[in-house]
């Protein structure tokens, strides 16, 4: 699944690279530590054996036991001297421990010389160490040196140089450690060591659990930094989104600046900037249009309607003439109606819309507005909950057109023989009207666009119903003219219900209209 936030993928495929680069370096890492501890591990291995039958001096008999006949050599002697070598042995390999050790010398038949003590209680190690004695080959035979200058003792000869081959160390596992593995054959002699890994495996342990410390303490570090490098440059979509947020008909002339952004958002930000630009032109356009129309329609309306009004004072009462003129004077009202919408709309827009503030007493205007139910609509049944006294401070007039409108919605979209409830919720900061009528169900795909300009929803359910619909939109915007607003609600099937909310006090408003 797919990671919704930018961020955070950035951020945890930084950790993911750096996770693996960094198990991939310590895995590296300790094997070449561990290839390097065994190699000096050889060496010293390689050069303890070469010491265990050490070749004869010149000049002099060799003093090793490989050279001498075992029948010349007391017993007790030889196995203190091997004693020694492997005592000598266990401090030889580079730990400041003791080094568990185990020494196997036969002679050229396989007898047994000298064995570690180990040995007799481990039979698994010395089945190894027989093991690799056998696998090494015997060495070459031996190689007299060119004879001595003619002005040497002619009677002194060299002793035969003897070069065993190379031994061979492996590592081999018994039940209980691990062990590293040299063996070498002299003419006279079959020496094999063994030490014991225990010291190398505690310290490639160490080097271990420090890497399982510090690779997941650098991935939080890498990551965190990832996350703050990434927040950091994300900045500018921050400052998009906030300026997004704000663009309002009364906020266009929002403006991201470009002085510290950098370059790579810098054609995004001019190009939004431009956008908001030209829909800022727009929408004074159209405003400006919308108003000037408005206003110049105005002053027409007024006077046909005042013609028609003295016409129809005129003309003979109950004549054809009267009823036409009648028909058209209330088009003429209606028309009038919808311009004023319009004008009002346009000063909302340009955030001009000044209200005449006063105390205005909302529980007199709900009554108001029940009396005109009940004569317009008596087969509705209404129902009131509210209290005397419900005051707030706003434009009366406005307030008033906003619960005419409301009051009309509920009446013409009810249903035959339906209802009418207003209940009321007061704060000590806001006033809560909810007005609810039966009613049929609005689609969910239409809830959002209720308060569209010139919305009716579906027309087959709105044939027989009057209207334009700028009634909900503009008591909306009236309603924010007063720093509140208003709402559609959420109900159950068969009513809708709007509230209104309205602050109880105003300030730094203008005082005339």
């Amino acid at each position: 699944m797919k990671l919704r936030s930018f961020r955070l993928r950035i951020a945890l495929l930084s950790a993911s690279l750096a996770g693996s680069t960094l198990v991939g370096f310590g895995a590296v890492s300790w094997f070449q530590i561990y290839n390097a501890k065994i190699s000096r591990l050889d060496a010293e291995l390689l050069n303890n054996l070469m010491r265990a039958t050490p070749m004869p001096q010149r000049g002099e008999p060799p003093v090793s036991a490989s050279s001498l006949k075992r029948e010349d050599i007391n017993d007790n002697f030889l196995r203190s001297r091997w004693q020694f070598y492997e005592d000598s042995l266990s401090y030889a390999f580079g730990t400041n421990t003791k080094t568990p050790v185990a020494v196997l010398v036969l002679d050229a038949n396989g007898n047994t010389v000298y064995q570690s003590n180990s040995l007799a209680n481990d039979l698994e190690i010395n089945r190894l160490l027989l093991g690799r004695l056998q696998l090494v080959p015997l060495p070459p035979p031996p190689q007299r040196e060119p004879p001595l200058p003619s002005n040497r003792n002619p009677s002194f000869e060299r002793p035969p140089l003897i070069r065993p081959h190379p031994p061979q160390f492996v590592t081999q596992q018994t039940a209980t450690a691990a062990w590293r593995i040299g063996a070498t054959k002299f003419p006279n002699a079959q020496v094999a060591i063994a030490v014991n890994l225990q010291a190398v495996d505690q310290e490639m342990g160490t080097i271990r659990n420090i890497f399982l410390v510090s690779i997941p303490g650098a991935l939080l570090l890498v990551a965190v930094g990832a996350w703050l490098v990434s927040g950091g440059a994300l900045r500018p979509i921050h400052q998009l989104t906030d300026v997004i947020q704000q663009v309002t008909v009364k906020g266009l002339d929002q403006r991201i600046p470009i002085g510290t952004t950098d370059v790579e958002f810098v054609e995004l930000i001019q190009v939004f900037n431009q956008m908001l630009e030209r829909l800022e032109r727009s929408f004074t356009q159209a405003s400006r249009f919308s108003g000037d129309a408005a206003h110049e329609l105005k002053t027409p309306l007024t006077i046909l309607q005042g013609e028609l009004e003295r016409t129809l004072q005129q003309v003979e009462p109950g004549s054809e003439v009267q009823q036409r003129l009648s028909n058209l004077l209330d088009e003429v009202r209606r028309l009038s109606g919808i311009m004023r919408k319009l004008l009002l709309l346009s000063l909302a827009d340009a955030g001009k819309m000044s209200l005449y503030l006063v105390e205005v007493d909302m529980s007199e205007l709900l009554i108001e507005m029940l009396e005109d139910v009940e004569m317009l609509a008596p087969q509705l049944t209404v129902q009131s909950n509210f209290t005397d006294g419900l005051r707030v401070e706003g434009d009366r007039d406005l307030l008033i057109q906003v619960l005419q409108n409301l009051f009309s919605n509920a009446i013409k979209y009810n249903l035959p023989n339906g209802w009418i409830e207003i209940r009321t919720h007061q704060t000590p900061t806001t006033l809560q009207i909810a007005i609810t009528n039966a009613s049929q169900n609005i689609p969910v795909s239409d809830r959002h666009r209720i308060f569209d300009r010139f919305y009716r929803g579906d027309p087959s359910r709105n044939r027989k119903v009057e209207g334009i619909g700028l009634g909900l939109s503009l008591a909306r915007e009236i309603a924010r003219a007063h720093r509140g607003d208003l709402t559609l609600d959420s109900t159950s099937s068969g009513e809708t219900a709007f509230t209104l909310t309205l602050p109880m006090k105003l300030e730094n408003r203008a005082s005339d209209r």
